[in-house]
């Protein structure tokens, strides 16, 4: 019946101006720029639709997560460029450190991951899985 080829993602923004300047520069992502918004060329061809919202709100969960070599280095880069990672304890152990890092591989809790947000509030993360 579908044929996911050709799927897309997407999600809203606030102010398209903020979020070309965070995804390009500040994540170093390529962007195409269309007459309806931005486009996220991410690896895999398929590219993720950057919208403007009049009425934006923040996503309530995470939009985009970014596999990742090493955490430590890529968390340290970004926060280099000006990102602020959250900090969770969601209990039983599961606290994210002062790099904002999730160590969930030492404690067989799944992978590595620091969350961060966009400018326009969605929450993104970075991820380590072995």
């Amino acid at each position: 019946m579908l044929n996911g080829d050709n799927a897309f993602s997407g999600f809203s923004v606030n102010d398209l101006a903020a979020a070309k300047e965070f995804y390009s520069q500040t994540l170093g992502l390529q962007i195409e720029e269309t007459a309806m918004g931005l486009k996220l060329k991410i690896a895999g061809g398929n590219p993720i639709f950057i919208y403007a919202k009049d009425d934006h709100t923040p996503a309530s969960f995470t939009i985009l997560n970014f596999p990742v070599d090493s955490i430590d280095k890529v968390a340290e880069e970004l926060t280099g460029k000006g990102v602020t990672f959250e900090q969770y304890d969601l209990g039983n152990g599961a606290k994210t450190d002062d790099k904002g890092i999730m160590r969930g591989l030492s404690a067989n809790m799944g992978p590595d991951i620091a969350w961060f947000k966009d400018p326009a509030g969605n929450t993104l993360s970075i991820l380590q899985d072995a």
